[in-house]
């Protein structure tokens, strides 16, 4: 049973959405701290042939508070107006335009204005898309000892959800130990992603952009290509 863990990200880049589809499990934090310059509210697509950053607004709030506890802000639907015209006007002569514009404004006219819920609704959309069926477990249902942290906190989730091999973005090699997973019956893997590139319409390729690029400029057959290509380590 493999397993892996990661915060909630709006529209996240390829290689979240190919450690969700390497896995039997996808764990997906909700009840861990909003951090401010991440990925959990924000990220970039490509406008005028540089990456540039789509943000969701947020009401202000303690930074201690947990992303189900985090809003969106009273702006929202004004910002919301200008997000869709910003992705309009840079991708309407991509080649997927069309499907994936409408899987945006599905997404962003999700009702709700809890940061996780919203997240949560857009992921599971591109999901839908994307035709990944990996089961999303949410953290909170998990019942976790709250006084763990880091790779102990890892191995608790793994051991609950019954995993045998758990694999972590190669971001997280120096975080984690292979020979503590060992110790508890776990695998440890890591993830990496292969060089993915494709045409951006004139522009030179700028890589590891929002899932909203790629699902713009290519088809499903092609992504689902991409989803392949990476590497255990």
């Amino acid at each position: 049973m493999k397993v892996a863990i990661m915060q909630p990200y709006f529209f996240p880049y390829i290689g979240y959405f190919q450690l969700i589809n390497a896995v039997d499990k996808f764990v997906l934090y909700d009840d861990i701290e909003y951090t401010k310059k991440g990925w959990i509210n924000r990220n970039r697509i490509l406008i005028n042939g540089a990456d540039a950053y789509i943000s969701l607004p947020l009401l202000s709030a303690s930074d201690f508070l947990p992303v189900k506890e985090r809003y969106l802000a009273n702006t929202w639907e004004t910002e919301k107006k200008k997000m869709l015209n910003r992705i309009k006007e840079s991708y309407r002569k991509a080649p997927f335009f069309k499907e994936t514009y409408a899987l945006i404004e599905t997404c962003l006219e999700f009702k709700s204005t809890n940061l996780f819920d919203f997240i949560f609704n857009s992921l599971s959309e591109s999901l839908k898309i994307l035709n990944i069926q990996t089961p999303i477990i949410i953290s909170s249902t998990i019942s976790l000892d709250p006084e763990l942290k880091s790779e102990k906190k890892v191995i608790e989730i793994c051991t609950l959800t019954n995993a045998s091999h758990y694999i972590n973005p190669i971001g997280g090699v120096s975080l984690y130990s292979k020979e503590s997973f060992k110790q508890h019956g776990l695998q440890l893997s890591f993830l990496q992603s292969e060089e993915i590139q494709y045409a951006q319409l004139n522009h030179n390729f700028v890589p590891w952009l929002s899932i909203i690029d790629v699902l713009m400029f290519n088809s499903i057959e092609s992504i689902d290509a991409f989803l392949k290509k990476y590497k255990l380590t």
